[in-house]
C-alpha cells in the first residue's frame, strides 16, 4: 500500500505541491484570530479555588492591579523642596493614567491632626517648592513615624519614596458603532504601562536629579508580553537559522536544507493557523510553540532526507531513491509523530491553560510536520535539482565503528551505564518543588531589575490579603473586633517575611489620640463601639475623593482588609508563611478566620498542584505509547523493553538537574511528559532496525546491532543535533519558565542518544534469549511495519 502510495504520489508531484500549499495557507488565515493576553491571570483556570477567592475579595475592596512609581534621588535624599517638587508633580500626572482609580503618595497621604476640638485631616504637604526647612523637617518626622507609609510610599532610610497608582480595567468598551464589546485587557494594561513609562521619560528629563523604576502587576504584566517579542525577534529567526547549518553540514545538501526550510516553516504556520481558528490565545508560555515545532518538524525531516541521500550514494536516481525512502520511513515517521503528539496533548491534564494550549499547538504542529514530510518534501525532492556522490560516507564508517566499540564493550557499558543511571534517578529527590514567579523574567526584562532594586530598597510587590469578616454590618467599630485585629497585625508585622502590614487599626488609633487633643496617651484602640463608628465617620466624611477607605473598608462596615507585603520568597516559602498564619488565626481568633489569597499565592499553588496533575498525564502518556510500541513492535516484551530507554533519561536529567538548580517550578513540571514522545523517537528507530535484521534478515543479536547503526545511526545522530540545538536556543529565552523548560528538555534528548546508542544496545545482547522466546509465529511483522531509515 506505501509503494502504491509513493508511485501515485510522485507521479502527480505538482498537485501534491498544489495541495500542501492550500492546506497550509488555508489553516495559515486563522493566524488573523490570534491575540495575545499578558494577564497573569492566564495562568490559572477560572475554577482555580485560590483565584476565586481572590477574584472575591477584589469585589468586595478596592482592585490591587496596579503601578508602583518609585523614586530615588541620587543624592538619597527625599525630605527636600526638589524631591518633593517631583513627588508633586508626579501624584497630580499620575491621575492621568488611563483607568487609574487611586493614587497615594507623601504629598496626598491624608494626614490627621487635632486643631482645638476639631479634626483636621489634610495632605501630608503642598506646596513643596515653598516650604521651609522646619517644615520639611516636620513632614519628614511624621512620614517615618507612621507605619501606613514607612515600607510602603517611603523607606526606612527616607532616601526613596513612591508613588502607587490603583487601576480598574473595565469588562466591557464602547466601540466606534457605539456597541458594547469586550476590553482586551492586555491592550488596556499596555496603555497603562505606555503611559508609565512617558511618565518616567519626563522625570528623568525634567528632573535628572532623580532615577525612576516602575514595578506593580500592571507592569508585571507587561512583562509577559515584552518577554514573548524578545523571543519571537532573537530566539525564532536564531533557531531557523542553527537547525538549517545544522541540517546543512550533516547532510551535506543544499536541497535538503532548502526543503527542510519549508517543510518547518509550513509546520509553524498550519499550527498557529489552527490556533488562531480554535481560538487560543497567546501566551509566554505558548510563544515558546514555534521553536518546539520547528524542532521536532526537523526530525522527520532528516530521517527521509538522509535515507533519500542514502539511496542515492548507492546509485539510485532520485525518484527512486524517494520512493524507497517513503516506503522505510512512512510507518516509523508515523509512529514518532503519534507518540510525539501524545506526549504533548498529555499536557492538557495540567493544571494551567497556558500548557494546555502549547500541548495542543505543539502536537498539531508535529502531525503537520508528518502531513508534510509525506506528502511535500518527497514531491520537492524529486523536483529540485541535488547533486550526491555515490560511496560510503566517512559518518557511516564511524557508525559501523561505534556499532563494534558497544558490542566489545558490552559488559562494561552495562555496568558503567546502569551505575550512572540509577546515581542520577537517586539524585531526583534531592530536587525541590519550588518557583519564585518574579523570576520569571531574567535582567533582559526591565521589569526584572527594577523590581529587583525596589525589593532590596523599599517595599515588596509580593502580598497577601486577609479579608478579616466580622458578620454584622458596622461591626469593623467593635472594640474586640479591632483588638483581634490589631493583635493579628502586630503577630504578622514579626514574622521573617513581612516587611509592611497595611491595616485600619493604625487609622483607628491615629483617630483616638487626635480625638484627644494628640495625647500620645491615647494612642491605641478606641474602647467604645460607637466612639470609634463616629470617628470613622468623621474621618472618611473629611477625605478628598478618590483616597476613600473603599480599599480597606467594605460598604457595609462589617469586613476589612489586611495587606501583608512580602519580601520576593520563593512558592515553597509562600506556603509555609500561609500555613504558619492559618494556624495562628485558628489558635487566637478562630471566629474571624480568613485565608491568605494574592496572586503570589495562587502561583505557589499552582506550582505545586501541577506536579501531581502532570502525574496523571504522563501516565496516560506512557500507557499509550506503551501499547503503540507493543503493537506496532508486534512483541509485548520488546514493547516492556522500550519503556528503560524511553523513562530512564528524563530520570538522569532531573537527577542532573538537582546539581544544576535544584529547584522544580511551574515549567519543569511538564518536561517529563512533554519529551516522552520525543525520546520514543529514537527508541523506535533503532529497534525497529534492530527487529528487521533478527527477524528478515536472521542476523545474530551483535550483527542486528551493526545493522541498527549502520542504518538509522546517522539519523539518529543529525535528529538529536538538531533537537538538541533547538531547545538549546529555547532555553537562552528571557522567560524562565521557557529557559528552563528549553534547558532540561535538551538535555533529557541528549541522554536519550547516549541511553540509545551505549545502554539499548548492550541490553538488546544480553536479554537477546528472553526477548526472542515468544512464540515467532505471532511476533514476526511484515516487512513494511518494521521498515526504518536506511
Amino acid at each position: 500500500m506505501i509503494s502504491k502510495y509513493s508511485d501515485r504520489l510522485l507521479s502527480m508531484r505538482w498537485l501534491a505541491i498544489i495541495l500542501s500549499l492550500v492546506v497550509v495557507f488555508g489553516m495559515a488565515a486563522g493566524a488573523k484570530n490570534l491575540l495575545f493576553n499578558s494577564d497573569y491571570r492566564v495562568f490559572f483556570s477560572d475554577e482555580d479555588p485560590h483565584l476565586v477567592a481572590f477574584n472575591n475579595l477584589q469585589d468586595t475592596y478596592t482592585k490591587s492591579d496596579n503601578v508602583l512609581f518609585v523614586i530615588a534621588p541620587k543624592d538619597g535624599v527625599v525630605f527636600k523642596q526638589e524631591t518633593m517638587t517631583v513627588i508633586e508633580d508626579i501624584t497630580e500626572k499620575a491621575w492621568q493614567t488611563p483607568h487609574s482609580t487611586r493614587v497615594d503618595s507623601l504629598a496626598n497621604y491624608q494626614h490627621t491632626t487635632s486643631i482645638e476640638d476639631d479634626l483636621s485631616v489634610a495632605n501630608l504637604f503642598e506646596e513643596a517648592g515653598e516650604l521651609t526647612a522646619s517644615d520639611i523637617e516636620s513632614v519628614k518626622t511624621v512620614a517615618l513615624g507612621e507605619p501606613l507609609l514607612v515600607h510602603r510610599l517611603i523607606s526606612e532610610k527616607a532616601d526613596l519614596t513612591s508613588i502607587n497608582i490603583t487601576l480598574e480595567f473595565p469588562k466591557t468598551l464602547t466601540n466606534e458603532a457605539g456597541e458594547e464589546v469586550r476590553a482586551d485587557a492586555t491592550i488596556l494594561s499596555a496603555d497603562v504601562g505606555a503611559y508609565a513609562k512617558e511618565l518616567k521619560a519626563y522625570v528623568l528629563e525634567k528632573y535628572p536629579n532623580h532615577d525612576v523604576y516602575l514595578t506593580g502587576t500592571v507592569m508585571m504584566n507587561n512583562a509577559f508580553g515584552e518577554a514573548s517579542i524578545y523571543d519571537m525577534s532573537h530566539l525564532l529567526p536564531l533557531a531557523v537559522l542553527l537547525i538549517l547549518i545544522t541540517v546543512f553540514l550533516l547532510l551535506r545538501s543544499v536541497s535538503a536544507t532548502i526543503i527542510t526550510f519549508f517543510v518547518v516553516i509550513f509546520s509553524v504556520l498550519i499550527a498557529f493557523g489552527a490556533a488562531g481558528w480554535m481560538h487560543i490565545e497567546l501566551t509566554s508560555p505558548v510563544m515558546s510553540a514555534p521553536i518546539i515545532i520547528l524542532t521536532l518538524a526537523v526530525a522527520d525531516c532528516v530521517h527521509m532526507l538522509s535515507t533519500w541521500i542514502s539511496e542515492m550514494r548507492s546509485g539510485k536516481d532520485k525518484v527512486t531513491a524517494m520512493k524507497e525512502s517513503i516506503r522505510v520511513n512512512f510507518m516509523p515517521v508515523f509512529l514518532t509523530s503519534l507518540t510525539t503528539a501524545i506526549g504533548f496533548l498529555s499536557l492538557n491534564t495540567s493544571e494551567s491553560p497556558p500548557f494546555n494550549d502549547l500541548g495542543n499547538i505543539s502536537a498539531i504542529g508535529v502531525l503537520a510536520a508528518f502531513f508534510l514530510s509525506i506528502v511535500l518534501l518527497p514531491a520537492l525532492a524529486v523536483i529540485l535539482p541535488v547533486k550526491v556522490k555515490q560511496g560510503k560516507t566517512k559518518a557511516s564508517s564511524a557508525m559501523v565503528s561505534l556499532a563494534n566499540w558497544v558490542i566489545s564493550k558490552q559488559k562494561l557499558l552495562l555496568i558503567v551505564m546502569g551505575g550512572i543511571g540509577i546515581f542520577l534517578i537517586a539524585m531526583v529527590p534531592r530536587n525541590e518543588l519550588n518557583d519564585v514567579f518574579v523570576n520569571y523574567f531574567d535582567e533582559r526584562i526591565e521589569f526584572r531589575t527594577d523590581t529587583d532594586f525596589v525589593v532590596k530598597n523599599l517595599t515588596g510587590i509580593y502580598f497577601v490579603d486577609y479579608s478579616i469578616d466580622a458578620k454584622e454590618s458596622g461591626a469593623i467599630a467593635n472594640p474586640d473586633v479591632l483588638a483581634n485585629i490589631e493583635t493579628f497585625t502586630t503577630w504578622l508585622e514579626t514574622q521573617p517575611e513581612v516587611i509592611h502590614v497595611n491595616t485600619v487599626t493604625d487609622i483607628f488609633t491615629r483617630l483616638n489620640k487626635n480625638m484627644h487633643g494628640d495625647d500620645e496617651s491615647f494612642n491605641k484602640l478606641p474602647d467604645s463601639r460607637e466612639l470609634a463608628a463616629q470617628y470613622l465617620l468623621l474621618y472618611e466624611m473629611s477625605l478628598p475623593y478618590g483616597l476613600d477607605l473603599n480599599n480597606q473598608i467594605d460598604i457595609d462596615k462589617k469586613s476589612t482588609r489586611i495587606t501583608a507585603t512580602l519580601k520576593t520568597i520563593s512558592t515553597q516559602q509562600i506556603l509555609d508563611y500561609n500555613e504558619r498564619v492559618d494556624a495562628w488565626m485558628v489558635a487566637n481568633m478562630p471566629e474571624l478566620r480568613a485565608p491568605g489569597v494574592s496572586p503570589s499565592v495562587i502561583f505557589a499553588h499552582i506550582g505545586m498542584s501541577n506536579i501531581i496533575s502532570m502525574l496523571s498525564g504522563t501516565t496516560i502518556a506512557l500507557v499509550l505509547i506503551s501499547l503503540i510500541l507493543i503493537v506496532a513492535l508486534k512483541s509485548l516484551r520488546y514493547g516492556l523493553l522500550s519503556l528503560i530507554p524511553n523513562l530512564v533519561p528524563a530520570g538522569m536529567a532531573f537527577g542532573i538537574w538537582a546539581f544544576i538548580s535544584g529547584e522544580i517550578g511551574l515549567g519543569l513540571s511538564v518536561v517529563t511528559a512533554m519529551t516522552l514522545g520525543i525520546v520514543v523517537d529514537d527508541t523506535i528507530h533503532f529497534l525497529s532496525k534492530y527487529l528487521r535484521a533478527r527477524r528478515e534478515k536472521g542476523l545474530s543479536a551483535e550483527d542486528a546491532v551493526r545493522y541498527a547503526f549502520s542504518t538509522v545511526g546517522i539519523a539518529l545522530w543529525v535528529t538529536s543535533i538538531a533537537l538538541i540545538a533547538g531547545f538549546m536556543v529555547l532555553s537562552t529565552s528571557s522567560f524562565k519558565l521557557n529557559a528552563d523548560m528549553g534547558l532540561l528538555t535538551s538535555i533529557v534528548i541528549a541522554l536519550a542518544l547516549i541511553v540509545d546508542f551505549l545502554f539499548l544496545p548492550p541490553l538488546l545482547i544480553k536479554l537477546d534469549p528472553w526477548l526472542n522466546a515468544e512464540k515467532k509465529n505471532s511476533t514476526e511483522p511484515k516487512i513494511e511495519a518494521t521498515a526504518q531509515t536506511t
